[in-house]
């Protein structure tokens, strides 16, 4: 039984098949179902699919073919049947942690970040776990509740201390909301542990922005963008960075920023940081 994964099959044969035939066949599919095997998404789903339409197992056991198969829904990239399938587990078996944390990814993928809280905290009353904290902490940041985030952060932390995914999302929310230096520990922390991480290099280049350590902050935009070149965010910051430096050449990264997305001067300055021009 997985948090967030999926599932498949039967075939017919002409003629009558040993009892053994029969039982390795259905210990195959089972496989599948549970991602074993090195199992294809289509074979997970039709793996699962015959042990739902076999109808041998039931409750708990249904359930988790059922949370199985929405888990390779997902990853094939359809949520909405990956929700079907969640749901039709959590029915088999309300006490389905995992169902609802399936569930909350699926609705967070689809930007429904009310429902994806929602089923965390459903998760989060009948097993808390770091994971759960992560991700209602990750859909708070989706609706820029920053406070709240990081609360779910802090204790995704307690539960899995050095969890660098929560590091990284907690240097974000504390960064935007200008806790600095806590947010500085957070990042350094984070690159520690994921050193080849952009996303961490691009907020602690905004940190040091925030600081006016101009230098310090070309230098890791400058390292986020020698990981991917058309990090917008990276690009505008960098040439914030620049100009606050007299460098002229902050223009040709403002105007590429633009380019990759009209409205990055808008969202930085959301973020608190004005025009550098």
């Amino acid at each position: 039984m997985r948090v967030d994964v999926f599932f498949p099959f039967a075939v017919l044969l002409i003629g009558a098949l040993s009892a053994n035939a029969a039982h390795a066949q259905t210990e195959q599919e089972r496989r599948w179902c549970e991602g074993e095997d090195a199992a294809t998404v289509a074979q997970r789903i039709e793996g699962c699919s015959s042990i739902i339409k076999a109808g041998s197992d039931k409750g708990e056991k249904l359930a988790e073919a059922f949370n199985d198969r929405g888990v390779a829904y997902r990853l094939k990239g359809e949520p909405d049947r990956a929700i079907q399938d969640y749901s039709q587990a959590i029915k088999l078996n309300g006490k389905f942690a995992a169902a609802y944390i399936n569930r909350g990814v699926a609705y967070d993928r689809k930007g429904d970040y009310d429902h994806a809280i929602s089923d965390y905290d459903q998760a989060i009353k009948l097993k808390p776990t770091a994971e759960a904290h992560f991700n209602r902490g990750s859909a708070f940041l989706g609706k820029n509740q920053y406070d709240h985030a990081i609360d779910d952060f802090n204790q995704a932390l307690k539960l899995k201390p050095g969890l660098g995914a929560a590091l990284d999302n907690r240097c974000w929310a504390r960064a935007v909301v200008g806790i600095l230096r806590p947010a500085l520990a957070d990042c350094n922390e984070a690159l520690r542990r994921m050193p080849g991480n952009a996303a961490t290099r691009e907020t602690r280049g905004f940190i040091y922005l925030k600081m006016t350590l101009f230098d310090a902050a070309v230098s890791d935009f400058d390292a986020a963008l020698q990981i991917d070149p058309k990090l917008a965010f990276a690009l505008y910051g960098r040439g914030s960075a620049k100009l606050k430096n007299e460098d002229p050449t902050g223009e040709i990264d403002l105007e590429r920023a633009k380019a990759l997305q009209a409205d990055i001067a808008e969202e930085y300055q959301r973020y608190g940081i004005a025009s550098a021009r």
